[in-house]
């Protein structure tokens, strides 16, 4: 506690790290770090590449701590600079070198020029694997045993029996290995990469009477920021002036464009239309949308997920294991059965060599990493591995009614008249109903406007509103009144037995109504509603055809309402009038019955339900900092639809981890099975090493093709 406290007290800074391709690597990165003279704390995110540290140290000292990888640093905000092609890259070329001396070799050898042929396979193995046996050797000194280690003595232990061959075609082969080990990688961290890429470096603000093109960091909260037709969004603000078409597809995944005019609110990286906008900034460069989704999807790679840590304990027993019986296939056969000693050091080699773990340890991160950048490029956050498996397993998915299943604001759906005319009624309500501040009042102005009724022409005088029955105003001499049922009850007595039939059989639909008339006679009944999501019964039939055991709704709002709305998206489990603690006792009900179990809210009310699921699915997190902060996964573009897919992509990682595994392990067991009788060289070994490393990757790599 006194550590977190003291670390608490001093600046964090991250950097980006180029080079990390295997989670060892990370590991030892980060001791090297923490070793540092001023280094209180530090910390490596393998799958975001990123470095953050406590105390203070220059990036000259950090890139030696990683010199053992050649790893480069730069500042967190810093843009990388242009990489040269794959094949052009320096720790590339000693590659080619080494390819070049080995066919040398072979030709010497074929001329039968041997002595010439292992001064070629020498230098073959030295330029090829110099960085190799730098690392590899003090590794042994320290008796730290990881995969260049093992290779070290396996290509040692080859030249010491004259295998000189064999062992220019392991370097030579380890090197290919980690070439496409880190071209995977980088690869795999491209869609974030990508997203960060989004947002521009510079923005043109007005200060003064002038305009200027600045650094995004130097831009503050409230300057007025000048967006040309064409151009992308620097930074989130509100719409000052003008109006223009926005693609926001890099924050919500939603490629359809918004429309934008005075008040709306605009977000860093999405790209303007035609129209020429004014935006008054509202959050600094580092504080932005894209700037926080950035940073939860990176803080994400770094959560261990449960695959990982079975593997990472794995790996630990499986490499002692792996040398112990390298060991044991070297020395036992010759001491016991009197076998040939060089015959059986050289199986023991091979042994060691397949037994170097990279693609084991690789099976989940690279997964992980790839599936939560593919979800974040499509507008959907998702916090960690462990939700990622979670979701994969979803058998049950309660959703909360108004915000989720449906789109939050009234509308009015049916307008029946017993006096006048449909377009009088409406114009009356709309005079009357504009000046008061109510959701349902916002849904009669709201039809109004649609039908072009003549309401703003209409001098209301008198307005009032009564305390829960309704307003009442005065048009033309008359008095007008507007609300409940009820409140035409007590005014006029008895209603017609028509209306009192209509009113009933709006509020069994799920309707509540509102009456218009005089203090003597029913003009008319508005009756209004909650819309359902287009959207939410092809989502919840996706989820039943996808094999969700159960999908709940979980409401507060009363029975007649939830039923409707229930019916209409296809839910057959509908839980009303719940309050908060009844709604937490329904998620724990589902989870006791049905298993794994996924909440879907609007990330700001039903904390208590969203937390006590095994996955907390929030609504629409563009704009809403509630929402990013609170739950495992956020639907950026407020979108159900998005929920299959990462239902499917949750399923399809678990399957490719799974796969990676048994891969990895597959392999090493055959090449092992074959490596003691002799059937296996040390290239080949290196091959297999090499091939499931690759197969492992290129597995992942198919998470990229999940799509909605």
């Amino acid at each position: 506690m006194r550590n977190e406290q003291a670390l608490d007290q001093l600046q964090a800074k991250t950097y980006r790290v180029q080079g990390l391709t295997c989670t060892n690597c990370a590991a030892k990165f980060e001791r090297n770090v923490k070793a540092l003279p001023g280094v209180k704390e530090a910390k490596v995110n393998f799958g975001a590449a990123k470095l953050t540290v406590w105390g203070e140290v220059t990036i000259e000292q950090l890139e030696q701590a990683g010199a053992f990888e050649q790893l480069t640093i730069r500042e967190e905000r810093e843009r990388p600079a242009r990489r040269e092609p794959f094949w052009k890259r320096k720790e590339n070329r000693n590659v080619f070198a080494s390819v070049a001396l080995l066919l040398f070799g072979v030709a010497a050898d074929a001329a039968d020029r041997g002595m010439l042929a292992v001064v070629m396979y020498l230098a073959a193995i030295v330029i090829g694997g110099y960085s190799l046996f730098w690392t590899g050797l003090r590794n042994l000194v320290r008796w730290q045993f990881d995969m260049k280690t093992l290779m070290t003595i396996a290509i040692l232990g080859a030249a010491a029996i004259g295998e000189w061959q064999e062992g220019a075609v392991v370097v030579i082969l380890f090197a290919i290995s980690e070439a496409l080990e880190r071209y995977s990688m980088e690869n795999a961290r491209r869609s974030i990469a990508s997203l960060m890429e989004m947002a521009p470096a510079e923005a043109i603000v007005r200060r003064g009477a002038e305009e200027m093109t600045v650094p995004v960091e130097d831009v503050r909260v409230g300057e007025v920021m000048i967006v040309k037709p064409g151009g992308k969004i620097a930074l989130d603000g509100v719409v000052v002036d003008g109006a223009s078409t926005v693609n926001e597809a890099a924050i919500t995944g939603e490629s359809l464009l918004v429309e934008k005019a005075l008040g709306d609110p605009v977000f860093a990286g999405t790209l303007n239309g035609e129209g020429f906008l004014e935006v008054e900034v509202t959050k600094r460069a580092d504080e932005t949308t894209l700037a926080k989704m950035i940073d939860l999807v990176e803080e994400a790679q770094a959560e261990r997920a449960p695959s990982q840590a079975f593997v990472d304990r794995f790996a630990r027993y499986y490499t002692p294991f792996i040398i112990v019986a390298a060991l044991l296939v070297a020395i036992a056969p010759p001491l016991m059965i009197g076998g040939d000693w060089l015959d059986w050091l050289y199986r023991g080699l091979a042994v060691l060599v397949i037994g170097c773990p990279c693609a084991l340890v690789i099976s989940t991160p690279v997964a992980i990493v790839t599936a939560i950048g593919n979800a974040a490029r499509r507008g959907v956050l998702i916090k960690g591995g462990v939700h990622l498996e979670q979701i994969g397993r979803l058998r049950a998915v309660a959703f909360d009614k108004t915000g989720t299943l449906t789109k939050g604001e009234p509308a009015v759906t049916d307008i029946v008249v017993y006096e006048g005319s449909r377009e009088q009624l409406l114009t009356i309500a709309a005079a009357i109903e504009n000046r008061s501040q109510h959701p349902l009042a916002s849904a009669i102005v709201r039809k109004a406007e649609e039908e072009r009724a003549p309401f703003l022409d209409v001098s209301v005088d008198g307005f009032q509103s009564l305390t829960g029955q309704g307003v009442k105003a005065v048009i033309g001499g008359d008095t007008y009144y507007i609300g409940s049922p009820a409140l035409f009850t007590s005014l006029v007595g008895k209603l017609p037995n028509e209306a009192e039939q209509q009113i009933t059989a709006f509020r069994k639909e799920g309707k509540t109504v509102m009456a218009v008339g005089t203090a003597d006679r029913l003009l008319g009944l508005v009756a209004a509603a909650d819309q359902l999501r287009p959207s939410a019964p092809h989502t919840i039939a996706a989820l039943r055809r996808l094999g969700v055991a159960e999908v709940a709704m979980v409401t507060g709002d009363h029975e007649q309402t939830a039923q409707a709305i229930g019916r209409q998206a296809g839910v057959s489990d509908i839980r009303a009038g719940l309050l908060p603690e009844e709604k937490l006792a329904a998620i724990r009900e589902l989870k006791q019955r049905c298993g794994v179990t996924a909440m879907v809210g609007d990330g700001v009310n039903d904390a208590p339900a969203l937390a006590a699921a095994d996955v907390g699915v929030a609504m629409g997190g563009a704009g809403t900092d509630t929402a990013l902060e609170t739950a495992d996964v956020v639907l950026m573009a407020d979108d159900l639809r998005q929920l299959p897919y990462t239902i499917r992509l949750g399923r399809r990682t678990l399957a490719v981890i799974r796969q990676n595994i048994a891969f990895a392990l597959g392999l090493k067991a055959l090449a092992l099975a074959a490596a003691i009788p002799g059937w296996l060289t040390l290239w080949l070994a290196v091959f297999a090493d090499m091939g499931a490393t690759l197969l492992v990757t290129l597995n992942s790599m198919r998470l990229l093709r999940v799509k909605e």
